[in-house]
């Protein structure tokens, strides 16, 4: 599929051809996504950050994806809320949510830094939710189908902003608060899913690290800049979603808890 076929799909919300693209592969795949972002700046959108996904391990059997991907996040699909917000659903493809780890940088990492100098880029975390989507039918794909579907980004909900330096001191003492936080995810009150900061690459902290290298490795991609939001993967499966729905993320502390309220427009 050409990017301008790409872009199509996600301005429609319509399902791919079916059998997505198999002369794809991963490398291709993100040169690919790269011509899309081009596409989608040059009509005006504007990049805020990225998001990582296939970090958490558990769920890696179920997509038959055995590693990390990333992808753009736009002011188009970025919103922030104080704790409860609101997103539509308007024009996505099989919407699924995901409760994660946001962090917002101050500057951009060092060149092959380790978690104490990342620890120094990171100005805030917050709650978030991704809602991501999928353009081939019944969420069946191979690894560079969803690279090149935009690493299945569709949306974020950011929650209430915490700086890094109240909750620790350094890299070490973040891992491993976020590490052994918990999350319970609910659907109008009824309890659905559990899961832990630890199933993202050993936690958020690190699932940022291994983005920041995977970034610079891929010709053509843009550096990281501050200001930037990133997030990190799924702490849980991800679910189906429908407007109407009201989800609800309660995250151990440091993280606060976050609800989502979804509309059809």
């Amino acid at each position: 599929m050409t990017p301008q076929s790409l872009l199509s799909h996600i301005d429609s919300g319509q399902l791919w051809p079916a059998g997505g693209d198999p002369a794809l592969d991963v490398a291709a795949a993100y040169q690919r996504a790269l011509e899309v972002r081009k596409l989608r700046e040059a009509r005006g959108e504007q990049p805020r950050g990225y998001k990582v996904g296939f970090t958490n391990r558990t769920i890696w059997p179920l997509y038959n994806v055995f590693a990390p991907i990333w992808g753009t996040v736009w002011d188009s699909t970025l919103v922030n809320c104080d704790g409860r917000g609101e997103l539509s659903l308007a024009r996505t493809c099989q919407p699924r949510l995901e409760p994660e780890t946001v962090f917002g940088l101050r500057g951009e990492p060092a060149p092959d830094c380790g978690l104490e100098q990342l620890f120094e880029a990171v100005d805030w975390m917050a709650p978030g939710f991704e809602i991501v989507q999928c353009h081939l039918a019944d969420w069946k794909f191979v690894a560079a189908d969803t690279v090149a579907d935009s690493g299945l980004h569709a949306r974020l909900l950011v929650g209430r902003r915490i700086a890094v330096r109240d909750v620790a001191r350094d890299g070490a003492g973040l891992d491993r608060k976020l590490a052994a936080a918990a999350v319970t995810l609910t659907r109008d009150g009824e309890a659905i899913d559990q899961g832990r900061g630890a199933n993202v690459l050993d936690g958020p902290l690190h699932a940022l690290l291994h983005f920041v290298r995977e970034l610079r490795a891929c010709p053509g991609a843009p550096a990281l800049r501050a200001g930037d939001v990133v997030t990190t993967g799924t702490w849980t499966n991800a679910f189906a979603v429908a407007p109407g729905e009201t989800w609800t993320a309660r995250f151990d502390a440091p993280l606060t808890p976050l609800e989502v309220r979804f509309t059809a427009g």
